[in-house]
């Protein structure tokens, strides 16, 4: 079979725009076909992967996370964020970070933060006499920037696909995203003060009024963190407790959501989470012909032909995962491509959680990066600006989060210490 063949079958129906589960599935199919493979490999695939207990938790944790959008939680949380932080210079900035990364982790959906988030905090940072370059690239930057926090369903499908304990790669992610954070938090606070943005005054009485406002939501990260990480329940527990003390808050205590309002979210939760598990399943039955046919051994063979050490490898690593995180979806790059890399990783001593770590980061950033982020071309709907625009805006963003991702890769503790 030639590779001539094989790249007609996957480029032609994703330029006629056949969904992607459909492309890898076909291909699975023509490879399993050719290799006189018996077919029904990739429905036992699907369904061992649908019998594995850790997947109920991307139901359920979606379905949270889609609540959330639709109660008053976003502005809550502003609110109480702007209280503590507005009077720092660049404050609004950093409530915008923090803001995004939150709902981010919650969502697990790139555009919704945008959407959802960016909406209210453009016209607030733009009234607050922010640039507008910040503000748009900023908010464009920022909306991918919480899949390294829990219960980030990237990182779920990355511990199922790579076959890594959930819990820890959910304890991974908080140091070097926090130092994602912060890093762009301080890049902004310079460019306020180089703009001469003015300060909002601190008030303690605004601080208790919106600490009691957001007095119920501020728990859970705590549990849910909390119980993980003290072994006291599993992650699976813990996306239906989340679910349970969502309902409560913002249902029964906040009434921000009407009982009859549950079931059309719900119905819009699953729509995601039919396209993530249809691609899981799909991917997952094409893993295994590249397994079999032992492509990621043919691949390791001329890596270490032509690469000799681990910091030559993760310069390339890094180059391969930005132009995948640029080029395609978040869900797809990671059933597609983890089985390729981790056999890879191993052989040259990288842990598979830092793995997951790197991986992630790379996919944080690709979906910013022109000409094909993403991220650029939802903020360029959202905000009716040229995506042009919008490039030149992100870029100093990106080379901020590229200097974190130098760090990440080759400084590995900040990804397994607390792990340790």
């Amino acid at each position: 079979m030639s590779l001539f063949i094989t790249a007609i079958i996957i480029l032609i129906p994703l330029l006629f725009g056949t969904p992607i589960f459909v492309v890898i599935s076909g291909l699975a199919l023509y490879l399993f076909f050719f290799a006189q493979i018996d077919l029904s490999a990739i429905i036992i695939e699907m369904h061992r992967m649908a019998t594995t207990s850790m997947l109920v938790a991307i139901p359920l944790f979606t379905f949270a996370g889609y609540l959330v959008s639709e109660s008053g939680a976003p502005k809550r949380l502003i609110r109480l964020s702007n209280a503590i932080l507005g009077w720092l210079p660049g404050g609004l900035s950093i409530i915008a970070l923090i803001t995004c990364a939150i709902f981010t982790a919650l969502t697990g959906a790139t555009g919704l933060t945008i959407i959802a988030i960016g909406g209210i905090l453009l016209p607030a940072m733009i009234e607050g006499k922010y640039p507008e370059s910040l503000s748009l690239g900023l908010l464009t930057t920022s909306g991918t920037l919480g899949l390294l926090f829990p219960p980030s369903l990237p990182l779920i499908i990355y511990a199922v696909v790579a076959k890594v304990r959930i819990d820890q790669l959910f304890i991974a992610g908080i140091l070097p995203g926090t130092l994602l954070v912060l890093m762009l938090s301080l890049f902004s606070i310079h460019r306020s003060v180089r703009a001469d943005v003015p300060k909002t005054q601190f008030r303690l009485g605004e601080v208790f009024m919106a600490l009691r406002e957001s007095l119920w939501e501020l728990p859970l990260p705590f549990i849910l963190l909390g119980g993980i990480y003290t072994g006291y329940f599993a992650v699976s527990e813990a996306s239906a407790i989340t679910v349970v003390y969502i309902i409560m808050v913002e249902v029964v205590i906040y009434r921000d959501v009407k009982w009859r309002e549950l079931p059309e979210i719900m119905k819009k939760s699953m729509v995601l989470v039919g396209v993530i598990l249809i691609i899981l399943g799909a991917a997952m039955g094409l893993t295994n012909y590249l397994i079999d046919a032992e492509i990621p051994m043919k691949i390791l063979d001329f890596i270490r032909a032509h690469i000799e050490n681990r910091f030559f490898f993760l310069i390339v690593l890094n180059l391969f995962l930005l132009a995948v995180g640029c080029t395609m979806g978040i869900f797809s790059s990671l059933v597609v491509v983890i089985p390729l890399i981790t056999p890879i990783a191993a052989v040259y001593g990288i842990h598979p959680v830092h793995l997951g770590i790197i991986f992630l980061t790379n996919l944080e950033i690709g979906a910013s990066i022109p000409p094909l982020g993403i991220n650029l071309f939802i903020s360029s709907i959202r905000f009716e600006r040229p995506v042009l625009e919008l490039y030149l805006a992100s870029l100093p963003f990106i080379v901020i989060l590229l200097i974190g991702l130098t760090l990440i890769t080759y400084l590995p503790w900040i990804s397994l210490v607390l792990i340790r």
